[in-house]
């Protein structure tokens, strides 16, 4: 063989060899680099690895999901129940028979967030005290109410509901 041949030969195998001696020391840097990483994900004197804390954190995640739809649930059905309780409440004291002083009657709403409820009335006189309880189904009477009932209706819904009536 020609001695250019073999120089080109043996040049060629000098690159590659070099080429290959900074791969291997790009690829040495790089498993270096990844050792560290490793210990950092690596529990150490007793401590928690960071794999664990990870895990660690993402079951504690999850459990506090389920609380907070827990009481979401809870949430909303304390909601509902407080919509059907009887909250809107009013009281209208006058004098009904017009011969006693001191406004001794009344009449009382109690309404829930429907308008359900009932009113609840006492006539006081001189000689006896009548009792009257009415129900309210969505703001309508049962019975047709007095003038004190009606307000004490009113007054219950809230200024809302009176704009609109």
């Amino acid at each position: 063989m020609d001695s250019g041949v073999l120089s080109v030969i043996a040049l060629a195998g000098v690159l590659i060899g070099m080429t290959g001696l900074v791969v291997a020391i790009i690829a040495l840097a790089r498993l270096s680099h990844l050792r560290r990483s490793l210990v950092l994900l690596e529990a150490a004197d007793g401590r928690e690895s960071f794999l664990g804390v990870v895990a660690r954190s993402v079951a504690e995640f999850q459990e506090l999901r389920h609380d907070v739809a827990d009481l979401d649930r809870v949430l909303t059905k304390t909601r509902l129940e407080v919509a059907e309780s009887l909250r809107h409440v009013s009281v209208i004291r006058y004098d009904a028979l017009g011969d006693l002083g001191g406004r001794y009657s009344f009449s009382a709403a109690l309404l829930d967030d429907a308008g359900d409820g009932l009113v609840l009335t006492s006539i006081h006189g001189r000689a006896e005290t009548r009792t009257y309880l009415k129900g309210i189904t969505a703001g309508k009477p049962d019975i047709e109410l007095s003038p004190e009932e009606m307000k004490a209706v009113e007054l219950a819904r809230g200024p809302t509901e009176r704009k609109g009536s």
